[in-house]
C-alpha cells in the first residue's frame, strides 16, 4: 500500500474518533450541545428530562465511530487485518458518500434546519467518504 493510501486511512480515523468525542461531549455539556450537533427532538428532550435514552444512544453512536476508526487503522496496516476489511471499508465509504450528498437536497426540502454546521458536516461526511474509498482502493491494489 502507498503512503497516500495510509494517509486517507489515518486522516479518516481521525475525523471518526474526534466525532466520537464530539458526540461524547454532548453527555457532559448537556441539551445544548446535543441542540447545537442538530440531534433528533426526541434525544434532547431525554436530555433535558434527565432520561437515559440521551446518553445511551450517544454512546452507541460514539461506539459506531469509534468502530469505523478502527477499521481504518487496520485498513493502513497500523493494528491486525481486522475479518471483513474490505467490504466493511466500502461500506462505510458508501454511506459516509452518501450521508454527504443527501445534505444537498435536504437543504432544499428542510431550509429550516439548514446551518454552518450542517453544511460542513454534510461536507466533513462526503470527504470520509472519499478518504474511506481512496484508503479501500490502496487496501485492495496491495493484496492485503
Amino acid at each position: 500500500m502507498n503512503k497516500k493510501g495510509i494517509i486517507a486511512l489515518i486522516l479518516v480515523a481521525l475525523i471518526a474518533t474526534f466525532t466520537a468525542l464530539a458526540h461524547l461531549s454532548c453527555i457532559f455539556l448537556g441539551p445544548s450541545c446535543y441542540k447545537a450537533q442538530l440531534a433528533p427532538s426526541e434525544i434532547i428532550q431525554s436530555a433535558i428530562d434527565g432520561t437515559f435514552l440521551a446518553p445511551v444512544s450517544t454512546v452507541v453512536i460514539s461506539a459506531l465511530f469509534l468502530l469505523c476508526a478502527v477499521f481504518a487503522v487496520s485498513g493502513a496496516g497500523f493494528i491486525k487485518k481486522l475479518p471483513l476489511l474490505k467490504p466493511v471499508l466500502i461500506t462505510i465509504s458508501g454511506l459516509c458518500l452518501v450521508r454527504g450528498i443527501v445534505t444537498i437536497p435536504f437543504s432544499f426540502l428542510f431550509p429550516e434546519m439548514v446551518s454552518t454546521f450542517s453544511i460542513v458536516a454534510g461536507f466533513i461526511w462526503f470527504l470520509s467518504g472519499i478518504l474511506y474509498l481512496y484508503g479501500f482502493i490502496h487496501v485492495r491494489s496491495s493484496g492485503s
